[in-house]
């Protein structure tokens, strides 16, 4: 006789109720109705925690058409803050109409304000940067994005940015500036970046405590509708293998994302970084803060603008020779 006993379902520790999510970070597990109550009871936390923003503040929230973007969106919503979605289509293809789609029937179906920047129609596609200046395509869409969103925010009076990096973004983001000892954008890295600039919002990571599962999860059981596949530009991207580094110390030692993150946040940075940043001065071009003359986006369209001038000379001058070579 088989005396093999199966392991018993587990239950949900808030209700006891069959458990549907097993979070063994937190040696713990939800029914589905629970699990939405402590995910939102996270994100809270992590907004009244940081004081990220209050209930009377508007939030510009960025949402790429991803889950971490809309579930963050839908979060906020659900826990009363004025919210407006701000998706910037980077002209990247397929993917990038399929994101903007994705994101504009999330906002259709919950009646939500909805602010498009087109950058394909401005002239400055993401794909067409990349070919021109042949930098790292996730390089000038960061660029791109952080540009875009303060010059938003600004124009339309939001005092906040809201992101959805999770706390896999942030461990992975973590642990590559600590190999590199990237002591400027350690300093930076914070689930709230106070601007330093009268034209520089605040920036708020209201995920920064629940991880990339968690979010996939909340995504599923509150039925959004989101982007599933990667971005093509992110194939070979170090963010990538950080991730998969992490996830594998994850699956043996469960926590470790989280003790990581916060240790940092609450022990390490206080103590390594005393000074403030650097107060910016205004890009010439743009107007917006700068640590130089002209701002990361603009010293890039400036690069591209020349890069194109010189190939429209270089062509019109093969034009031009063309008859004399062929008599």
């Amino acid at each position: 006789m088989n005396s093999t006993k199966l392991a018993p379902k587990p239950k949900c520790k808030r209700c006891r109720a069959p458990a549907v999510v097993q979070l063994h970070s937190h040696h713990t597990a939800f029914c589905k109705e629970c699990f939405l109550f402590y995910f939102r009871r996270q994100v809270q936390r992590a907004i009244e925690g940081e004081r990220m923003f209050t209930r009377e503040e508007p939030v510009l929230v960025a949402v790429s058409g991803g889950k971490d973007s809309l579930a963050l969106w839908e979060v906020l919503q659900h826990l009363g803050y004025r919210t407006t979605g701000l998706h910037l289509d980077l002209g990247i293809g397929a993917y990038s109409k399929l994101s903007r789609s994705k994101t504009e029937a999330f906002a259709r179906d919950r009646g939500l304000p909805l602010i498009v920047v087109d950058l394909a129609a401005e002239g400055h596609a993401i794909p067409a940067i990349v070919e021109i200046t042949r930098r790292p395509a996730c390089a000038a869409c960061g660029t791109a994005k952080r540009h875009h969103f303060d010059r938003v925010a600004l124009e339309h009076g939001f005092p906040v940015v809201a992101t959805g990096h999770n706390l896999d973004d942030e461990a992975a983001r973590l642990l590559g500036n600590v190999l590199r000892w990237d002591m400027n954008y350690l300093l930076r890295q914070t689930p709230v970046l106070a601007p330093t600039h009268e034209k520089f919002v605040r920036k708020v990571k209201p995920l920064f405590r629940v991880s990339e599962y968690e979010t996939a999860v909340y995504a599923f059981l509150s039925r959004i509708d989101y982007v599933v596949d990667e971005c093509p530009n992110a194939a070979g991207a170090s963010q990538l293998l950080y991730k998969d580094v992490l996830q594998r110390l994850e699956a043996e030692m469960p926590g470790t994302k989280q003790a990581f993150v916060t240790e940092f946040y609450r022990r390490v940075r206080p103590a390594l970084f005393r000074e403030e940043l650097d107060a910016p001065t205004t890009c010439t071009r743009c107007g917006l803060p700068s640590h130089r003359p002209a701002c990361r986006f603009c010293s890039l369209l400036e690069e591209v603008e020349g890069k194109r001038q010189r190939m429209q000379k270089s062509a019109a001058e093969r034009l031009g020779e063309t008859p004399t070579s062929s008599a």
